[in-house]
This record gives structure tokens, sequence and C-alpha cells, in this order.
């Protein structure tokens, strides 16, 4: 099973910070953000990771290598300039990632969810085949009405304006290469109306994260994690 780390965005809400730096590359509690998944992935048995990238890449590139520093095989999946959202930078990778299910991870979070766990969904009977499963966490103030429900481990659609309980998704999941049939090679695709699709056809489940997670996403929320990340050392 591979692991794909999405490396692509502008970073836009972190500027000026990632006008020189891509974001998976700023630092928090002393290394770089995508450099705690690695480190997570490899502690995890992983070998295999695939990182795509767009603005700034060479800099990911130049600084994480082939991945022997980290007990890892890295390849990499170049964009064009304004990269291609999620589903399509996904769509784009799968020649890399192959015909099995993948764990992918946004380059932009920290969290303390199990990575392993992806291969126990791969296995588990309840796991919807050619779909996908989801990790959400609760709603974080800057998102507070949520994006979907979740009933038993099947993610059902939700409408913010009335619903409650309704969950975050972490930005991490378990995905069928099928599951990006209708991508076009190189469209530019949010993953948003995938997932929207897929619940409607009950292809999704999910799983609830109870643990730390953050969506490090304004220069604010990147010093607050720093400064949690060191005293934690």
């Amino acid at each position: 099973m591979k692991a794909m780390i999405l490396a692509a965005g502008r970073g836009e809400r972190l500027r000026p910070l990632t006008d020189t730096t891509p974001k998976p590359l700023l630092r928090a509690g002393g290394r770089p953000l995508i450099v705690w998944h690695l480190q997570r992935l490899a502690a995890a048995g992983w070998r295999e990771v695939v990182i795509n990238h767009a603005h700034l890449g060479q800099q990911i590139v130049a600084t994480l290598g082939n991945g022997a520093e980290f007990g890892l095989s890295i390849s990499y999946s170049p964009e064009p300039p304004g990269a291609l959202e999620t589903a399509g930078g996904m769509a784009a990778a799968l020649p890399l990632l192959g015909a099995d299910p993948f764990l992918a991870i946004n380059g932009d979070i920290w969290c303390d969810w199990d990575v392993g766990r992806a291969r126990q969904v791969v296995e588990s009977r309840n796991c919807r085949q050619r779909g996908a499963h989801l990790v959400l966490v609760d709603n974080p103030p800057h998102h507070p009405r949520g994006d979907f429900k979740l009933a038993g481990n099947e993610v059902l659609a939700a409408s913010p304006s009335t619903d409650e309980d309704t969950l975050t998704y972490a930005g991490i999941g378990v995905f069928w290469p099928e599951f990006f049939a209708g991508v076009a090679p190189g469209a530019v695709m949010k993953l948003r109306p995938l997932l929207d699709a897929g619940v409607h056809r009950r292809l999704v489940s999910g799983e609830r994260h109870a643990g730390r997670w953050v969506d490090v996403g304004t220069s604010e929320r990147l010093a607050l994690l720093d400064l949690e990340l060191a005293h934690s050392e």
C-alpha cells in the first residue's frame, strides 16, 4: 500500500511566508510539516510515498530527495502552475500510485491519527470497495458547520444550516483508484464534488478521530502549533 502527500497548494492565507517557501516546508516544532508525515509513515511501516507539487515544488524535491533519509522511497508528481486541485492531483498521480487503494494526507495539516489504521480499513469487510474512507474530526472554530455526518462507519450528507453533529474532513483518507474514474487526465478538480457524489452512491465510509488535528491554514495557527510542539518535546 502506498501513501500520497498532497503538497501542491499555493498557501494564499499563509502569505508572505509561502511567497518563498512551499507550505509543506513551513516548520513547526523544529521540522517541516511534511516531515512529520514522512516520519509517521515510516514508523508505521510505509516504504513508498508519492508527493505532488507545483508552487516552489523544486524546493520540496531538493529538501526531501528520494526519501532515503526517512527510510522511504519518494516519487514525485509535478503539476503545472496553479496546480490541479486535490482530486485532479490524486488522479494525475494514479500511474505512480498503482492499482491498489492508497492513503492520502494533506501536506498542510498536523494530526496524530494512527496512519497504520489505513491498512486495517482496506482489510475490513465493512469498508466499501472502490470508494473512499475519510478521517473526520470535530469542527474547528474556523469551520464550525462541518462537512458531513457519520452514522456508524457510513459518511452521510449534511445540511450545515440545519443539521447538528456534523464533522469536518481532516484531509486524511483512504481512496480506491476507481473513485477517480470520472476525472479526466490533467483536469483541475476539487475533491468535494467527488466526495458528495460518492456519499450519494453510498461509497464513502469514515471514522471520527478524537485526537489532535490542526489545519495549518494561517500564520497564527502555524505559530500556535509551533509553540505546542516545542513544549511537547
